[in-house]
């Protein structure tokens, strides 16, 4: 079911029907439970205890992410102690999920509700769908090193980019960025193109375009409704995350994002998989 945000975007886009729609349901369809089993990599969105929303990186080994009956999904992973999203699965709360698989462009979103039992992350499904392949890099993972080993990355934390932070982020083809909108759920989606398709104004503000996707409007509907996002850089070769707290909106009239930063977390030295680039998407606009 559409919610208010959506249905406002898509009336002004002139879309009836929104592709993918008819797809999305709260059972895990088999061919979900296939794909979920064979991932190295999820993104979660969720906002901390103090309404701060953040987009968290978690990986592990094939089947570390695993379908339960029709409508759970367990992650044995949860996010490190210095990450944002580290405690906030102690309490349910609303959750965005975002399975990808860079080496086939294949990407997975699960919306719910999560708590944390023990060393699982228990999510009951809300919303699960495939989207399109679009805008997605290839990149296969190269140093399959024990990923499960504990690790003791560095950390900062500051209230504003430094020049190597928005250089990372002007030379980036890809991010995800977490959105929710109160009473109506989480969600976390994939944002790619050529690199240089991420602005940074300054050390506080960056935008980006909002290209043709699946008409469903999923990101853009919860900031119509609430301004609050996560956004979340992987260094890919390296094992680094930035990720980014604040408020975003819409530049309806050029389709374009902007947002601004309260907060950057940088993380370095994380125990994941490593992934080598292939090749830009064919649909990343020049």
């Amino acid at each position: 079911m559409r919610h208010p945000g959506e249905q406002v975007l898509q009336s002004r886009a002139g879309v009836t029907r929104p592709l993918g729609s008819a797809r999305v349901g709260p059972d895990i369809p088999a061919v979900a439970a296939e794909f979920l089993s064979t991932q190295r990599l999820v993104v979660l969105g969720a906002a901390d205890d103090e309404g701060a929303v953040w987009a968290s990186p978690v990986a592990g080994p094939p089947g570390f992410v695993r379908a339960q009956g029709e409508r759970t999904v367990l992650v044995d992973r949860k996010p490190l102690p210095q990450d944002p999203l580290a405690t906030a699965f102690d309490d349910e709360r609303d959750i965005g999920v975002l399975a990808i698989e860079p080496a086939t462009r294949r990407r997975m979103r699960i919306n719910g509700r999560a708590r944390q039992s023990g060393g699982t992350l228990v999510l009951h499904t809300e919303q699960v769908y495939a989207n399109c392949p679009k805008y997605i890099q290839t990149r296969t993972v190269i140093d399959d090193d024990d990923d499960t080993a504990p690790a003791a990355p560095g950390a900062r934390s500051a209230t504003e980019l430094d020049a190597a932070q928005r250089a990372w982020i002007a030379s980036a083809d890809t991010f995800f960025i977490a959105t929710l909108a109160p009473c109506l759920g989480a969600d976390t989606s994939h944002r790619g193109g050529n690199p240089g398709f991420v602005t940074v104004t300054d050390e506080r503000r960056l935008s980006w375009p909002d290209y043709v996707g699946n008409f469903m409007f999923m990101t853009l509907g919860n900031l119509e409704l609430d301004p609050r996002a996560g956004l979340l850089f992987l260094d890919w070769e390296r094992g680094a995350t930035l990720q980014l707290t604040g408020r975003a909106g819409t530049d309806w009239d050029q389709r374009t994002v902007h947002f601004e930063l309260d907060r950057v977390v940088e993380l370095t030295g994380l125990a994941m998989p490593k992934w080598a680039f292939g090749e830009y998407s064919r649909f990343n606009p020049r």
